[in-house]
């Protein structure tokens, strides 16, 4: 078994920042991909972020330029630094990884609110 554990939400103001990190443990033998997705009240959850192992990020438009992802890799964790937030990226934010096999693993989601 996967876990997950984010942390570094909170609430900050327009334009600040806050950086979200997750630390994967537990029964990893390989990772295709690492990232962060958010579930904003009443809407659909969206990929924000992800890093495939060995290829280059992928972003959604909404944050490309204020958001930027990394990875660890000799750590298994992935960090995500959001830049210039808007009151629009107010949601949870889960931490998500890939396995082979298509095994998909999430953690328990931290809230990032911003205030206008």
């Amino acid at each position: 078994q996967v876990q997950l554990v984010e942390s570094g939400g909170g609430l900050v103001q327009a334009g600040e920042s806050l950086r979200l990190s997750c630390k994967a443990s537990g029964s990893i033998f390989s990772i295709n991909a690492m990232g962060w997705y958010r579930q904003a009240p009443g809407k659909q959850r969206e990929l924000v972020a992800s890093i495939t192992t060995g290829v280059s990020a992928n972003y959604a438009d909404s944050v490309k330029g204020r958001f930027t992802i990394s990875r660890d890799y000799a750590k298994n964790m992935v960090y995500l630094q959001m830049n210039s937030l808007k009151p629009e990226d107010t949601a949870v934010y889960y931490c998500h990884l890939r396995a082979p096999r298509g095994y998909d693993y999430w953690g328990q989601g931290t809230q990032v609110t911003v205030s206008s």
